[in-house]
């Protein structure tokens, strides 16, 4: 019962998903920032008239700290109007625990996540499908770029250190979930903000958490702290473990090479930041005030 419950709350919220003048406009940016952000990886393959493997312009596009943060930016635009409500939230709430609504928040955040970690990874994909194919090998242009060089010139995250490591896709699942993990904390971060403060709150508090990121970037700190890259060894370790988006940020992991983190610590990180957030929601739950909404549909 509590399961059809939950169900039909993450029904109602999908109603009107596709139509909604805001979600559009957030898969219009995404479409458009992705095009942007695989121009590197066309730039490659029209250089070198080469083919890629079919995932490596994602790879290269979103196994950036840059891209990511742009992509992640998006996703205060597309929930914005968390928690859901509408005329029916206190028919669902006389009908159900607000635990149980709550949780059908968090199932929604959840499938709209991977609804648009999939869009991002199928759009780049297709603008980049004609010099690509399909087999599980990285292609002679990525080991160009990862030995030569060239693909930090060019700030394309080809590095020798994940090549020899995995396979594109298990690197192309390892950016997913890693990028999925960190939207979804900014999401869940959003809800808990919009239970405490309201809206512009939690817009402030998405754009903040994406701040700390931007700012922890060791790249951003070489340039504030006036340091040569090989002056940030520490702070690059530092900033590897307590950031969020360098979390994130498949390259900024250990592969042998580094003292930092790895894919599984990663995502025990974010599993403890979701688990604080839920757990900060449910209180806040309890004192939400659900008589304050206009009772317009997302």
């Amino acid at each position: 019962m509590t399961a059809r419950q939950i169900g039909s709350v993450i029904r109602w919220n999908f109603r009107g998903f596709c139509s909604n003048p805001r979600i559009i406009l957030t898969f219009l940016f995404a479409f458009i920032l992705c095009f942007f952000l695989s121009e590197g990886a066309m730039e490659v393959a029209e250089h070198f008239d080469a083919p890629m493997q079919a995932l490596e312009p994602f790879i290269w596009t979103f196994g950036d700290a840059g891209s990511i943060l742009l992509s992640s930016l998006l996703l205060i635009l597309l929930f914005l109007d968390l928690p859901k409500l509408s005329p029916f939230t206190p028919y669902f709430l006389l009908r159900m625990r607000k635990r149980n609504w709550l949780l059908a928040q968090f199932f929604y955040i959840l499938l709209v996540t991977a609804l648009y970690m999939l869009y991002v990874l199928a759009v780049t994909s297709v603008l980049c499908m004609k010099k690509t194919y399909a087999g599980n090998l990285w292609s002679k242009t990525a080991a160009l770029l990862a030995y030569s060089g060239m693909g930090k010139q060019m700030s394309i995250p080809s590095s020798v250190k994940v090549m020899e490591s995995t396979s594109p896709a298990a690197c192309c699942l390892g950016v997913v979930l890693l990028l999925t993990l960190y939207a979804l904390t900014l999401s869940f971060l959003m809800l808990y903000a919009q239970l405490k403060v309201g809206k512009r709150g939690a817009a402030a508090l998405g754009l903040a958490y994406s701040l700390l990121g931007f700012l922890l970037d060791p790249k951003t700190l070489a340039q504030i702290l006036r340091r040569e890259e090989h002056e940030m060894f520490f702070i690059r370790r530092v900033t590897g473990w307590i950031s969020p988006l360098n979390h994130a940020t498949y390259g900024m992991h250990d592969f042998g090479y580094d003292v930092l983190p790895s894919i599984r610590q990663s995502c025990l990180f974010f599993a403890a930041i979701l688990l604080l957030l839920a757990l900060a929601s449910f209180h806040a739950l309890k004192a939400y005030n659900f008589h304050s909404f206009t009772g317009e549909l997302g």
